[in-house]
C-alpha cells in the first residue's frame, strides 16, 4: 500500500530533497487552462463566472452572492453540536492571533531623527474555502479569525457552488461564515474565484490580498495572478511528514498518516524512521485501518501514491536532515524527548510534538492555523497568520537637526551613485 525509501547508508553529500517523495502537481501543464479562465473572467465578468460554475460545478446560478438571509439561515440549523465545536476552535485561534499582533517599532536616531516601523492591516481580503470532497468550515475559520484579528476592514469570502444546497456553497461554510460575522459571501470556486477577487467582478470589488487552500486550478490562478494580488502562499494538495523513532506508537502514527491521506487522492503521507520494526508494524496497522476507514479508495489512492512513503534512515539525526529537506506542510515528532527534535526543526509548515499531538488537532482545535505551505514550500514560507493580513510601513521624521548631522553622507553617496539630484535635494535645504 506505501513504498519504502532506503536512505541508510548514503552519506552527507546526498541530496535529500531528490530524494523524498513528492506528488505529481505540475502547475506548468495548468498554466495555460487557468490563463483562460482568467483572462475570461477579467474580459466577461459575472457572466464568464457563471458558464465556469456550470461547467465545473454542475450548477447554474446568476447570482454568484449568498444572500445574508442564506447565511442566517444556516447557522439557525446548525447542529449545536458542530456550532459549539466551532466556538471552541474560533475561541483558540483568536486567543494566539491576539499574542501576534506586533506593535509600532519607534527608533530615535538622535536629536530629531526618528525613524517608526508601522503595522497597517490590509484594507480588503479575498479569502477561500475548498468545497470539493470535503466541506472544509474549518478554513473558514483559519481564514477569517486572523484577517479580523489584524483589524482588516473589508473581507469577502468565496467557496464553490454545491448543486445539492441549490447552487450555494456548502451550508456548514455559510454558517460559519454568519458565526463569524462575515457576509460577503460568494459562491464561486477554482480558479474563477481568484480572478474575481484580483480584478473585482459584479458585486465583488478588487482585494488586496487572497488566502486559502485550494487545487491544483486555484493555486495555479494564485501564481499567474500574483502582482495584480497579493497571496499567502501555493498552498496544494496536503500532507504530513512524521518523524519517528521506535518509541512511536504504530497505531497511532498510521491513524495519523490516513488523516491526511482522507483529504484528497493527491495528499502526502511520509513516515521518516530508523526503525525498520516501526516501519513493518506501521504496514500492518495501515492494512489493519484503512479497510475499515470511510474513504478507503481516496486514502488507498493517496498512500499508494508517488507522494506517499515510509523513509528508513540510519538515526534520527538523518532523519531530521531528511525532515528538514522535505519541509512538510504538517510535521509530527513521535520520538523520545521530542521537544528537543522538534526545536532543531528549521522547516515545516507546523511542528506536532509527541503522542498526543495529531495533526486532526491543529486543523480544528490546537490554536494554530491549518493554512499553510505545501511542497516544500514550508524552506521559505510561513503559515497563515495575522502578520499575513498587515504590511509594514517606514515612517521617516527628520528636522533640520536631524537631516544637518547625515546631509553630507546623503550627498557623498549620491555622487557616488551619480546621482546628484540626491544630493541637490539635501544641499538646498541648507543654501541660506
Amino acid at each position: 500500500m506505501i513504498r519504502r525509501i532506503d536512505l541508510r547508508g548514503s552519506g552527507p553529500a546526498t541530496d535529500y530533497r531528490a530524494a523524498v517523495p513528492r506528488a505529481d502537481f505540475d502547475i506548468e501543464a495548468a498554466v495555460p487552462a487557468v490563463h483562460e479562465i482568467c483572462e475570461a473572467v477579467r474580459h466577461r465578468g459575472v457572466e464568464a463566472i457563471v458558464e465556469f460554475n456550470e461547467r465545473f460545478d454542475g450548477v447554474r446560478t446568476d447570482d454568484i452572492r449568498v444572500p445574508v438571509d442564506a447565511l442566517q439561515q444556516a447557522l439557525a440549523d446548525l447542529d449545536p453540536a458542530i456550532r459549539a465545536a466551532l466556538e471552541e476552535s474560533i475561541a483558540r485561534l483568536r486567543a494566539t492571533c491576539a499574542r501576534e499582533l506586533e506593535t509600532d517599532a519607534i527608533t530615535d536616531l538622535g536629536p530629531g531623527a526618528r525613524v517608526t516601523h508601522r503595522k497597517v492591516p490590509m484594507n480588503r481580503v479575498g479569502l477561500y474555502v475548498p468545497g470539493g470532497l470535503a466541506p472544509l468550515v474549518s478554513s473558514v475559520v483559519m481564514n477569517t479569525v486572523p484577517a479580523q484579528t489584524a483589524g482588516v476592514r473589508s473581507i469577502a469570502l468565496a467557496s464553490p457552488p454545491q448543486k445539492e444546497f441549490g447552487g450555494l456553497p456548502h451550508p456548514s461554510i455559510l454558517a460559519a461564515c454568519a458565526l463569524l460575522g462575515v457576509e460577503e459571501v460568494y459562491a464561486v470556486g477554482g480558479a474563477q474565484a481568484i480572478a474575481m477577487f484580483a480584478y473585482g467582478v459584479g458585486p465583488c470589488r478588487r482585494v488586496d490580498l487572497v488566502t486559502g487552500p485550494g487545487n491544483i486550478w486555484v493555486v495555479t490562478a494564485k501564481r499567474l495572478l500574483k502582482g495584480q494580488v497579493g497571496i499567502d502562499s501555493e498552498a496544494g494538495p496536503t500532507e504530513i511528514g512524521i518523524l519517528a523513532d521506535d518509541t512511536a506508537d504504530a497505531a497511532h502514527v498510521a491513524a495519523d498518516l490516513i488523516s491526511q491521506a482522507e483529504h484528497d487522492p493527491l495528499a502526502a503521507a511520509v513516515l521518516v524512521t530508523p526503525s525498520e520494526s516501526l516501519a513493518d508494524d506501521v504496514v500492518a496497522e495501515l492494512d489493519k485501518q484503512v479497510a475499515v476507514t470511510r474513504h478507503v479508495e481516496r486514502v488507498r489512492t493517496a498512500l499508494s501514491g508517488k507522494q506517499s512513503a515510509i523513509v528508513l534512515v540510519d538515526d534520527l539525526e538523518q532523519g531530521l536532515a531528511v525532515i528538514d529537506a522535505y519541509a512538510a506542510e504538517h510535521l509530527e515528532i513521535q520520538t523520545a524527548d521530542a521537544a528537543a527534535w522538534a526545536a532543531r526543526v528549521t522547516n515545516a509548515g507546523a511542528i506536532f510534538v509527541g503522542s498526543h499531538a495529531p495533526v486532526s488537532l491543529g486543523d480544528y482545535c490546537a490554536g494554530s492555523n491549518h493554512v499553510l505551505p505545501t511542497a516544500g514550500c514550508a524552506c521559505h514560507s510561513s503559515g497563515l497568520s495575522v502578520r499575513a493580513f498587515t504590511k509594514s510601513i517606514h515612517v521617516i521624521e527628520y528636522d533640520r537637526e536631524g537631516l544637518a548631522a547625515v546631509a553630507d553622507h546623503v550627498v557623498t553617496l549620491a555622487e557616488a551613485e551619480d546621482l546628484p539630484g540626491h544630493g541637490a535635494a539635501v544641499r538646498v535645504r541648507f543654501a541660506d
